[in-house]
Protein backbone atom coordinates (compact mmCIF):
# COMPACT_ATOMS: atom_id res chain seq x y z
CA UNK A 1 0.00 0.00 0.00
CA UNK A 2 3.33 2.31 0.44
CA UNK A 3 0.88 5.07 2.79
CA UNK A 4 1.87 6.26 6.12
CA UNK A 5 -0.67 6.84 9.30
CA UNK A 6 -0.13 8.16 12.23
CA UNK A 7 -0.33 5.86 15.32
CA UNK A 8 -1.86 6.27 18.40
CA UNK A 9 -0.73 3.00 20.84
CA UNK A 10 -2.57 4.08 23.98
CA UNK A 11 -2.22 2.51 27.00
CA UNK A 12 -2.71 -1.43 26.82
CA UNK A 13 0.39 -1.59 24.42
CA UNK A 14 2.70 -1.77 26.28
CA UNK A 15 1.28 -4.03 29.12
CA UNK A 16 -1.70 -6.77 29.05
CA UNK A 17 -2.53 -5.82 24.83
CA UNK A 18 1.72 -6.27 23.85
CA UNK A 19 0.61 -9.70 21.96
CA UNK A 20 -2.32 -7.84 19.73
CA UNK A 21 0.24 -4.92 19.25
CA UNK A 22 3.11 -7.16 18.11
CA UNK A 23 0.76 -8.88 15.86
CA UNK A 24 -0.98 -5.69 14.27
CA UNK A 25 2.29 -4.36 13.17
CA UNK A 26 3.83 -7.51 11.88
CA UNK A 27 0.70 -7.56 9.29
CA UNK A 28 1.21 -3.66 9.23
CA UNK A 29 4.62 -4.01 8.12
CA UNK A 30 3.76 -6.64 5.42
CA UNK A 31 1.31 -5.11 3.92
CA UNK A 32 4.07 -2.13 3.44
CA UNK A 33 1.82 0.61 5.42
CA UNK A 34 4.09 2.98 7.75
CA UNK A 35 2.98 4.05 11.06
CA UNK A 36 4.29 6.89 12.78
CA UNK A 37 3.87 7.20 16.69
CA UNK A 38 2.39 10.33 18.22
CA UNK A 39 5.42 11.86 19.68
CA UNK A 40 3.47 13.19 22.53
CA UNK A 41 0.31 11.07 22.71
CA UNK A 42 -1.45 10.89 26.07
CA UNK A 43 -3.93 8.20 27.76
CA UNK A 44 -7.08 8.91 26.30
CA UNK A 45 -9.04 8.81 29.87
CA UNK A 46 -10.59 5.47 29.29
CA UNK A 47 -13.36 5.21 31.70
CA UNK A 48 -12.18 6.94 34.72
CA UNK A 49 -12.26 10.36 33.23
CA UNK A 50 -15.34 10.42 32.34
CA UNK A 51 -16.64 9.26 35.53
CA UNK A 52 -14.34 12.25 37.10
CA UNK A 53 -15.09 14.91 34.53
CA UNK A 54 -16.89 15.18 30.83
CA UNK A 55 -14.27 17.78 29.96
CA UNK A 56 -11.50 16.34 31.00
CA UNK A 57 -12.56 13.12 29.22
CA UNK A 58 -12.78 15.69 26.18
CA UNK A 59 -9.97 17.42 26.47
CA UNK A 60 -7.37 14.45 26.74
CA UNK A 61 -9.06 12.39 23.49
CA UNK A 62 -9.15 15.86 22.11
CA UNK A 63 -5.30 16.73 23.08
CA UNK A 64 -4.51 13.28 20.71
CA UNK A 65 -6.80 13.78 18.02
CA UNK A 66 -5.03 17.53 17.99
CA UNK A 67 -1.55 15.64 17.57
CA UNK A 68 -2.88 13.97 14.29
CA UNK A 69 -3.95 16.91 12.89
CA UNK A 70 -0.36 18.36 13.37
CA UNK A 71 0.89 15.92 11.60
CA UNK A 72 -1.61 16.42 8.88
CA UNK A 73 -2.40 12.25 8.22
CA UNK A 74 -5.56 9.64 9.22
CA UNK A 75 -4.78 8.33 12.50
CA UNK A 76 -4.60 4.28 13.49
CA UNK A 77 -5.91 3.06 16.90
CA UNK A 78 -5.63 -0.33 17.66
CA UNK A 79 -7.32 -0.42 21.26
CA UNK A 80 -11.12 -0.42 20.68
CA UNK A 81 -11.55 1.63 24.16
CA UNK A 82 -9.57 4.35 23.07
CA UNK A 83 -10.75 4.26 19.18
CA UNK A 84 -13.88 5.08 21.05
CA UNK A 85 -13.03 8.06 23.01
CA UNK A 86 -11.09 9.79 19.92
CA UNK A 87 -13.82 9.04 17.36
CA UNK A 88 -16.26 10.30 20.02
CA UNK A 89 -14.05 13.71 20.23
CA UNK A 90 -13.32 13.77 16.74
CA UNK A 91 -17.07 13.82 16.36
CA UNK A 92 -17.74 16.88 18.83
CA UNK A 93 -15.16 18.55 16.76
CA UNK A 94 -16.44 17.86 13.70
CA UNK A 95 -20.06 19.29 14.33
CA UNK A 96 -19.35 21.28 17.42
CA UNK A 97 -18.42 24.97 16.16
CA UNK A 98 -18.13 26.58 19.54
CA UNK A 99 -16.94 23.61 20.97
CA UNK A 100 -14.12 23.56 18.70
CA UNK A 101 -12.85 26.56 18.95
CA UNK A 102 -12.36 26.09 22.39
CA UNK A 103 -10.23 23.19 22.00
CA UNK A 104 -8.42 24.64 19.09
CA UNK A 105 -7.52 27.29 21.20
CA UNK A 106 -7.09 25.24 24.63
CA UNK A 107 -4.89 22.64 22.70
CA UNK A 108 -3.07 24.69 20.14
CA UNK A 109 -3.97 23.10 16.99
CA UNK A 110 -6.27 23.67 13.64
CA UNK A 111 -8.93 21.06 13.00
CA UNK A 112 -8.94 19.18 9.68
CA UNK A 113 -11.95 17.42 8.89
CA UNK A 114 -10.29 15.45 6.45
CA UNK A 115 -8.29 13.79 8.86
CA UNK A 116 -9.75 10.28 10.31
CA UNK A 117 -9.57 8.54 13.09
CA UNK A 118 -9.39 4.72 12.41
CA UNK A 119 -9.62 1.34 14.15
CA UNK A 120 -7.32 -0.92 13.29
CA UNK A 121 -10.51 -2.74 11.90
CA UNK A 122 -11.38 -0.03 9.87
CA UNK A 123 -7.31 0.38 8.55
CA UNK A 124 -6.98 -3.34 7.68
CA UNK A 125 -10.73 -3.76 6.36
CA UNK A 126 -10.27 -1.22 3.33
CA UNK A 127 -11.55 -2.55 0.22
CA UNK A 128 -8.54 -1.28 -1.59
CA UNK A 129 -6.01 -3.93 0.70
CA UNK A 130 -8.48 -7.09 0.46
CA UNK A 131 -6.22 -8.64 -2.83
CA UNK A 132 -2.73 -7.60 -0.95
CA UNK A 133 -3.59 -9.58 2.17
CA UNK A 134 -5.13 -12.38 0.21
CA UNK A 135 -1.52 -12.39 -1.65
CA UNK A 136 0.27 -12.71 1.25
CA UNK A 137 -1.71 -15.65 3.00
CA UNK A 138 0.71 -18.40 3.05
CA UNK A 139 -1.24 -20.83 5.23
CA UNK A 140 -5.49 -20.59 4.64
CA UNK A 141 -7.04 -21.26 7.98
CA UNK A 142 -8.89 -23.90 6.03
CA UNK A 143 -10.96 -25.90 8.87
CA UNK A 144 -10.67 -23.59 11.37
CA UNK A 145 -14.15 -22.19 12.62
CA UNK A 146 -14.29 -19.17 14.06
CA UNK A 147 -16.79 -16.22 15.75
CA UNK A 148 -16.41 -12.74 15.46
CA UNK A 149 -16.61 -10.86 18.54
CA UNK A 150 -16.72 -6.85 17.74
CA UNK A 151 -17.72 -5.89 21.36
CA UNK A 152 -19.31 -2.34 22.12
CA UNK A 153 -16.60 0.24 21.30
CA UNK A 154 -15.87 0.23 17.52
CA UNK A 155 -19.59 0.00 16.80
CA UNK A 156 -21.22 2.09 19.17
CA UNK A 157 -23.04 4.87 18.62
CA UNK A 158 -22.73 4.09 14.70
CA UNK A 159 -23.21 7.78 14.27
CA UNK A 160 -19.94 8.56 15.85
CA UNK A 161 -18.03 5.31 14.70
CA UNK A 162 -19.84 5.26 11.09
CA UNK A 163 -20.18 1.93 10.84
CA UNK A 164 -21.99 0.90 8.44
CA UNK A 165 -24.72 -1.97 10.26
CA UNK A 166 -23.84 -1.52 14.29
CA UNK A 167 -25.82 -4.74 14.71
CA UNK A 168 -24.80 -6.71 12.31
CA UNK A 169 -20.90 -5.86 11.66
CA UNK A 170 -19.05 -7.85 9.10
CA UNK A 171 -15.64 -6.44 7.97
CA UNK A 172 -13.83 -8.81 10.80
CA UNK A 173 -16.03 -11.73 8.92
CA UNK A 174 -14.67 -10.31 5.14
CA UNK A 175 -11.06 -10.43 6.94
CA UNK A 176 -11.58 -13.69 8.13
CA UNK A 177 -12.82 -15.48 4.93
CA UNK A 178 -9.94 -13.84 2.96
CA UNK A 179 -8.00 -16.24 5.10
CA UNK A 180 -9.77 -19.46 4.77
CA UNK A 181 -11.32 -19.47 7.96
CA UNK A 182 -15.29 -20.71 8.05
CA UNK A 183 -17.13 -17.95 9.68
CA UNK A 184 -20.18 -18.39 11.75
CA UNK A 185 -22.65 -16.31 11.85
CA UNK A 186 -24.06 -16.42 15.60
CA UNK A 187 -26.11 -13.68 18.01
CA UNK A 188 -23.78 -12.18 19.92
CA UNK A 189 -21.12 -10.15 18.03
CA UNK A 190 -21.93 -6.88 19.25
CA UNK A 191 -23.10 -8.02 22.54
CA UNK A 192 -21.31 -6.22 25.57
CA UNK A 193 -19.32 -8.39 27.92
CA UNK A 194 -19.17 -6.79 30.79
CA UNK A 195 -15.32 -5.57 31.31
CA UNK A 196 -16.11 -2.32 33.16
CA UNK A 197 -17.68 -4.70 35.44
CA UNK A 198 -14.98 -6.35 35.99
CA UNK A 199 -13.97 -5.16 39.59
CA UNK A 200 -17.72 -4.20 40.37
CA UNK A 201 -19.85 -6.74 39.84
CA UNK A 202 -17.88 -9.61 38.94
CA UNK A 203 -21.30 -12.40 39.27
CA UNK A 204 -22.42 -9.87 36.17
CA UNK A 205 -19.58 -9.64 34.11
CA UNK A 206 -19.52 -13.88 34.44
CA UNK A 207 -23.30 -14.06 33.45
CA UNK A 208 -22.35 -11.94 30.33
CA UNK A 209 -19.09 -13.42 29.11
CA UNK A 210 -20.64 -17.01 30.17
CA UNK A 211 -23.62 -15.78 27.78
CA UNK A 212 -21.40 -14.95 24.84
CA UNK A 213 -19.35 -18.79 24.68
CA UNK A 214 -22.43 -20.03 25.04
CA UNK A 215 -23.83 -18.49 21.63
CA UNK A 216 -20.41 -19.24 20.36
CA UNK A 217 -19.97 -23.01 21.23
CA UNK A 218 -23.27 -23.62 19.95
CA UNK A 219 -22.63 -21.88 16.72
CA UNK A 220 -19.85 -24.58 16.95
CA UNK A 221 -16.83 -22.12 16.84
CA UNK A 222 -12.95 -23.46 17.33
CA UNK A 223 -12.13 -19.68 18.62
CA UNK A 224 -13.76 -16.03 18.92
CA UNK A 225 -11.96 -13.59 17.28
CA UNK A 226 -11.80 -10.12 18.81
CA UNK A 227 -10.40 -6.54 18.04
CA UNK A 228 -10.45 -5.48 21.30
CA UNK A 229 -8.17 -5.63 24.34
CA UNK A 230 -10.68 -5.25 27.14
CA UNK A 231 -12.99 -8.33 25.58
CA UNK A 232 -9.91 -10.22 24.73
CA UNK A 233 -8.53 -10.26 28.92
CA UNK A 234 -12.34 -10.22 30.31
CA UNK A 235 -13.55 -13.23 28.01
CA UNK A 236 -10.35 -15.47 28.53
CA UNK A 237 -10.14 -14.55 31.48
CA UNK A 238 -13.79 -15.98 32.60
CA UNK A 239 -14.03 -19.34 31.11
CA UNK A 240 -11.87 -22.54 29.87
CA UNK A 241 -14.05 -23.64 26.58
CA UNK A 242 -12.60 -21.45 23.70
CA UNK A 243 -9.05 -19.77 23.04
CA UNK A 244 -9.68 -16.18 22.54
CA UNK A 245 -7.87 -14.53 20.09
CA UNK A 246 -7.13 -11.41 18.27
CA UNK A 247 -7.73 -10.98 14.56
CA UNK A 248 -4.62 -9.78 13.51
CA UNK A 249 -3.20 -13.26 15.73
CA UNK A 250 -4.69 -14.90 13.40
CA UNK A 251 -3.64 -13.04 9.79
CA UNK A 252 -0.14 -13.11 11.43
CA UNK A 253 -0.70 -16.93 11.30
CA UNK A 254 -2.09 -17.31 8.07
CA UNK A 255 0.68 -15.21 6.66
CA UNK A 256 3.16 -17.19 8.54
CA UNK A 257 4.84 -13.98 10.22
CA UNK A 258 5.81 -12.57 13.34
CA UNK A 259 6.61 -14.21 16.88
CA UNK A 260 3.11 -16.25 17.32
CA UNK A 261 3.98 -19.11 19.36
CA UNK A 262 5.24 -16.79 22.15
CA UNK A 263 1.82 -14.81 21.55
CA UNK A 264 -0.29 -17.92 22.57
CA UNK A 265 1.71 -18.22 25.35
CA UNK A 266 -0.06 -15.32 26.73
CA UNK A 267 -3.33 -16.76 26.63
CA UNK A 268 -5.57 -18.44 29.48
CA UNK A 269 -6.67 -20.51 27.19
CA UNK A 270 -3.70 -21.84 24.96
CA UNK A 271 -5.03 -21.29 21.05
CA UNK A 272 -1.49 -23.51 20.19
CA UNK A 273 -3.90 -26.39 19.41
CA UNK A 274 -5.80 -24.88 16.53
CA UNK A 275 -2.83 -24.81 14.23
Amino acid sequence: MGKTFSYYPGCTSHSTAIEYIEASLAVIAALGIELKELPDWCCCGAASAHNLSSSLALGLSAFNVGEAHKKGSDMVIPCAGCYGNLAQADYVLRHDPKERRRLEKQLDFKYDEKIRMLSLVDLLALPELRPAIKALVRKPLQGLNVVCYYGCAIVRPAAITGVDNAENPLRIDSLMADLGAEVSDWSCKVDCCGGDLGLTDAEKTTELVNKIVDYAVAAEADCLVTSCALCQANVDIRQQRLPILYFTELMAEALQIGDRQRWWKKHFNDPSKLF
